[in-house]
């Protein structure tokens, strides 16, 4: 089984591109996040025909997520355990904020989250995204049995230092402070597992890179699309890696500044 995750900031934008991913990569299950549409606008008959199923939780023109899948798709679940509301001031869309949706996809239990980014360690929407990371957390000890069950997304936070490209730019920055990585202890803790992508460039795998600056042709990235599992979930990993070619411009227009990560398992060895 081949399960991935990928912020594809903007499905609508990027329709072209992620068709023609799953088209060559093909996975059995896809998470996605910041689509950035309504669940009408969503390209469902798309996908549809290359042999996906699809559950969405989006509103509009902010976040937004969904999972894909060739193998199933039951039991869906939109929003977290006690899961908080944050409205922006002259925010066009309010509460709640579609950010996490749930399913079961050939037996293995996943979970598209895009968590939020938290914009300063000032800001009251740093406060909401540790309330929202604890909702994780609620969610996980709710639903956590034996069978292979895994977190994928975007969760806006680089586990260490050496996943970012420089540490000291971000000195005053969410993404590296040490509630945000507690937070990821804690689920660490809860019994799940991180599954880290083997480097296909330079010493890290880094996820996301910014537009400006050639922060892509440099390497200047941040690994924050990560991948937790159980151990039903881990125990069956056979290999996984970020896909760069994902992330490079091509004829299928231009690309998300995420790359999608691959997992591949191999159930029942």
């Amino acid at each position: 089984m081949r399960i991935a995750t990928w912020n594809v900031n903007s499905v609508v934008a990027r329709t072209p591109r992620l068709l023609d991913w799953l088209g060559v990569a093909e996975p059995d299950v896809l998470c996605l996040q910041e689509l950035k549409c309504s669940d009408a606008a969503f390209p469902h008959d798309e996908v549809g025909e290359l042999g996906y199923q699809a559950a969405t939780y989006c509103a509009g023109r902010w976040n937004g997520v969904a999972i894909l899948s060739r193998v199933g798709l039951a039991d869906v679940t939109r929003g977290l355990v006690g899961e908080p509301d944050f409205v922006d001031e002259g925010a066009l869309f309010g509460a709640p904020q579609r950010r996490a949706i749930g399913a079961t996809c050939g037996g293995v239990r996943v979970w598209s989250l895009y968590v939020p980014n938290g914009r300063a360690p000032d800001h009251p929407h740093f406060d909401y995204k540790l309330e929202w990371l604890a909702a994780v957390q609620r969610t996980v000890a709710a639903e956590l049995t034996d069978e292979p069950f895994a977190l994928l997304g975007d969760f806006n936070v680089a586990p260490t230092d050496e996943d970012v490209y420089d540490i000291a730019d971000f000195a005053e920055s969410t993404h590296v402070t040490e509630p945000e990585r507690r937070a990821l202890a804690d689920l660490r803790s809860s019994g799940l597992a991180e599954v880290m992508p083997r480097a296909l460039k330079g010493d890290r795998p880094y996820t996301y890179w910014d537009y400006r600056q050639l922060a892509f042709p440099k390497n200047n990235g941040m690994r924050i699309d990560l991948v937790y599992g159980n151990e039903a979930f881990t125990a069956a990993v056979r290999d996984a890696y970020v896909d760069r070619n994902a992330r490079k411009d091509s004829t299928t227009g231009p690309p998300s500044d995420h790359a999608p990560v691959v997992v591949d398992l191999a159930f029942g060895e």
